[in-house]
C-alpha cells in the first residue's frame, strides 16, 4: 500500500455553462517534478465549471482506497472551500447558505462529504495556468479541457 497518494483534479467548462469535462491524476516523483502514473477523465455534457471541479474531486475520491492518506491539489477555490470551510455550516443550517438560499451543487457536495468521512486528506491550493506551475494540476487541466472539447 502506498504511504500517501499525491493527486490533482480539475474541471473545465467551455462557456460556463457549456461543454464540460473533469479529470484527476495521481503522480509519483520528487515534489514539483511528479509524473502522472494513473489518471482518468470524462465529459459531462453541458455543465458549469463548479460542477466539473466537484465532479473531478468526487471521481478521484471514489477511485482511491479510503485507507490511503492523500494530498489533493486543486486550482478551484470554490470546490476546496465548499468541502472544507463551508460544508459544516451548510449542514448545520439544513443545507442553506449564509443568505438562506439552497446550497448549489448539494448532491455532489453530499457525495464528496461521504467519501471524505474517515479519510486523511490534505487539500492544497495551486494556482492555475502558471509557467513552471504544478505538473499534476497542469496534466489534470489539459485532460479536463480535452474531455470537454471532444464530447
Amino acid at each position: 500500500m502506498a504511504e500517501r497518494v499525491i493527486a490533482a483534479c480539475d474541471g473545465a467548462s467551455k462557456g460556463n455553462p457549456g461543454p464540460a469535462g473533469w479529470a484527476w491524476v495521481i503522480g509519483e516523483g520528487a515534489p514539483g517534478e511528479e509524473k502522472a502514473v494513473r489518471w482518468e477523465a470524462g465529459p459531462l455534457g453541458t455543465a458549469t465549471n463548479n460542477v466539473a471541479e466537484l465532479t473531478a474531486l468526487e471521481r478521484l475520491l471514489a477511485a482511491v482506497d479510503p485507507g490511503v492518506p492523500m494530498e489533493i491539489r486543486m486550482d478551484s477555490q470554490y470546490a476546496m472551500k465548499a468541502v472544507t470551510t463551508w460544508l459544516p455550516g451548510w449542514k448545520r443550517k439544513g443545507w442553506k447558505t449564509s443568505a438562506g438560499k439552497p446550497v448549489a451543487n448539494q448532491e455532489l457536495v453530499v457525495r464528496i462529504d461521504e467519501l471524505l468521512t474517515g479519510r486523511t486528506v490534505e487539500f492544497r491550493y495551486v494556482p492555475a495556468h502558471q509557467v513552471g506551475g504544478d505538473p499534476l494540476n497542469d496534466y489534470a487541466d489539459r485532460a479536463a479541457s480535452q474531455a470537454a472539447i471532444v464530447q
